[in-house]
């Protein structure tokens, strides 16, 4: 059965999906980076901003192009470390849920340039759940290393985004073994498959959607086994 989700312990969020990363980058004219198909890179989030399903979100202070991003997270069930990047990885997985890792886009842009980041573009709001659904259940599902999952995201109703998880370039055992390599992981840490191919509106572009988001909003990120993840932009109070 799906459950509740556990405290969050620490959150990394990774950067798997090609067509993404691809994409953003050839906006701003630049090719893909080789490195990136070396090794499967991560930034770190913070937990005490996590929230869940139902919740509000706002921009941060100085911030007027927020945006979602519709992703997968994998939770930890067992305490490890430099675990194979192979199937038997899966093993420590409790189970996944639904991840919007919101961005606001111009305080990115400038962290970015700087070359250290993402920072404050991203320590205000991360969504999880609506709940936790063990692997087991998803097992049926689970193809070289990926989950053949379809996911969209919709705001006002409107679908906006559609994609699937199997296309994640690198894959989840490949994620938890960089993760883990010279490092402990515990129940309750959480990783991001980052964004799906075409799952935010930086990559469709605002001019072609409508702008960023605005408070009154309505954020769904749906993934077929995992649910459906909701919530609604407000001002600053």
């Amino acid at each position: 059965m799906s459950g509740p989700l556990p405290p969050v312990a620490s959150l990394r969020d990774f950067y798997a999906f090609e067509e993404h990363v691809r994409r953003c980058r050839a906006q701003r004219g630049l090719d893909m980076v080789p490195e990136w198909y070396q090794i499967p890179v991560f930034y770190f989030g913070n937990p005490a901003t996590v929230v869940g399903d139902g919740a509000e979100v706002c921009a941060p202070r100085g911030s007027s192009a927020l945006d979602y991003e519709l992703e997968l997270a994998c939770v930890i069930g067992q305490e490890c470390r430099d675990l194979p990047a192979d199937d038997r990885a899966m093993e420590v997985v409790a189970g996944f849920t639904i991840m919007n890792d919101w961005s606001a886009r111009d305080l990115q842009a400038l962290e970015m340039k700087v070359g250290l980041g993402p920072s404050k573009g991203k320590d205000f709001a991360t969504s999880l759940g609506p709940t936790l659904v063990p692997f087991e259940k998803l097992r049926d599902r689970y193809v070289g290393g990926r989950l053949d999952l379809w996911m969209t995201a919709r705001v006002n109703g409107r679908e906006l985004s559609r994609g699937n998880a199997a296309t994640m370039y690198w894959t989840w055992p490949q994620l938890l073994a960089h993760a883990s390599r010279d490092s402990v992981l515990r129940p309750g840490d959480v990783l991001g498959s980052g964004t799906v191919g075409s799952g935010c509106i930086l990559e469709l572009t605002p001019e072609s959607v409508g702008g960023w988001l605005r408070p009154g909003d309505r954020v769904e990120l749906e993934v077929e086994r995992l649910g459906r993840l909701t919530n609604r932009i407000v001002a600053h109070r």
